[in-house]
């Protein structure tokens, strides 16, 4: 078991700090570096400087998913010239890099163990230390640097994951969550019936589909409690979708026949408010003004607007970042690894085994899950 180091045991760092971050979780293969500044005696810490934000995506034909063993093939098919783009990128070389960072999960499983071995072997190369990062939590610091916001309630929304998540006590608490699938795979499986290009990505091209929309086709909203279930809307408007490609066409309230571009709105428009419903009473609960935004769904335009009506409603404000920060990326990873870095905590190699279930190791915590509440943000004390 890795223990996270005490207040006294806390190595003192008085110069800026070098991580190499390597993303591979699902389908994009992401190679970051990242520069941090030493803090101030009072003050908060100076804002880091992205030296290199690598991406490569594998992208599969319209109307498919990635499969976990051809995912893992284009990883270990990039990850070298990656890793090189960035370090041409940043004008550093092995030397001045301080430790490598990899997603150690949660994540698929293949995808994930190609990108580990990777690490590992950089790792060895460079005599470097290594750091496993837990993916969710990459999201969220690299939302708040990006950003600046400062204790916000998250929405953190992507193919894998849909969490409302406030900040409590060293740990990011989870208020609400899917109890099924993910926003993201939601929006990614209906793409697949409606043949939708995966290229840049599904989720974007629904987004720009559902512009167009000019009928909203009612579906199921189910909100429970605090959190929410995206099967059921799935299921009903993959049958109403069938329908029409199969000759039966259905029709508006003006007469006018459904289209898919109505139903990438409707879909849109239903989850997004489910979404926003369940964040407000986040914001309500501890009394925060902020949002941010994070995750690859976060990108979304129309949910960046419905959420910033109900956080005008509540005096607030939303924080979001564009498209290099919300996707999967390698920077987010050299982040969140970089702070725990500084706070002394280190992968040993035997211990950099990737699960598809992972929080960074706990004090006197023996087993690793996948739950973002379960990872100690020791680099945090407010």
């Amino acid at each position: 078991m890795q223990e996270m180091p005490s207040k006294q045991e806390l190595p003192a760092i008085d110069r800026p700090t070098v991580a190499l971050g390597l993303e591979g979780s699902a389908n994009k293969l992401g190679v970051g570096i990242i520069r941090h500044f030493p803090r101030r005696k009072a003050g908060p810490r100076p804002p880091a400087e992205i030296l290199a934000n690598i991406r490569h995506t594998y992208i599969t034909p319209p109307g498919e998913g990635f499969l976990p063993r051809d995912t893992a093939k284009h990883h270990r098919t990039f990850v070298v010239k990656l890793v090189k783009d960035a370090l041409k990128t940043s004008g550093l070389t092995p030397d001045d890099i301080d430790c490598v960072c990899f997603t150690q999960g949660p994540g698929m499983g293949a995808p994930l163990q190609s990108v580990a071995i990777a690490a590992r072997t950089i790792s060895m190369m460079w005599d470097k230390p290594l750091v496993g990062v837990n993916h969710c939590v990459g999201h969220i610091e690299m939302g708040r640097e990006i950003t600046g916001a400062n204790n916000p309630v998250v929405l953190y929304v992507s193919g894998g994951n849909t969490q409302v998540i406030a900040y409590s006590h060293q740990r990011y608490r989870i208020f609400g969550e899917t109890l099924d699938m993910a926003v993201g795979n939601c929006l990614d499986r209906f793409a697949r019936t409606l043949q939708i290009p995966n290229d840049p990505s599904p989720g974007y091209n629904i987004e720009l589909l559902a512009k167009k929309g000019k009928h909203y086709v009612e579906l199921p909203y189910t909100v429970k409690g605090m959190d929410v279930s995206m099967s059921g809307i799935l299921a009903y408007i993959d049958g109403v979708a069938n329908d029409i490609f199969s000759g039966n066409p259905r029709y508006a309230e003006d007469g006018e026949i459904i289209t898919k571009e109505d139903l990438c709105f409707s879909l849109q428009e239903t989850i997004f408010a489910m979404l926003v419903e369940i964040t407000e009473r986040a914001m309500a609960h501890v009394g925060s003004q902020q949002v941010l935004i994070v995750g690859g769904v976060g990108c979304n335009q129309r949910l960046q607007d419905m959420m910033a009506v109900m956080a005008r409603d509540r005096a607030g404000a939303v924080y979001a970042t564009d498209e290099r920060f919300c996707i999967d990326n390698g920077i987010m990873i050299a982040h969140a690894g970089l702070l725990a870095y500084e706070t002394g905590f280190r992968t040993n190699l035997e211990d950099s085994v990737c699960t598809q279930r992972f929080s960074l190791p706990v004090r006197h915590q023996a087993d690793c899950q996948d739950r973002t509440d379960e990872v100690l943000i020791a680099w945090r004390d407010d």
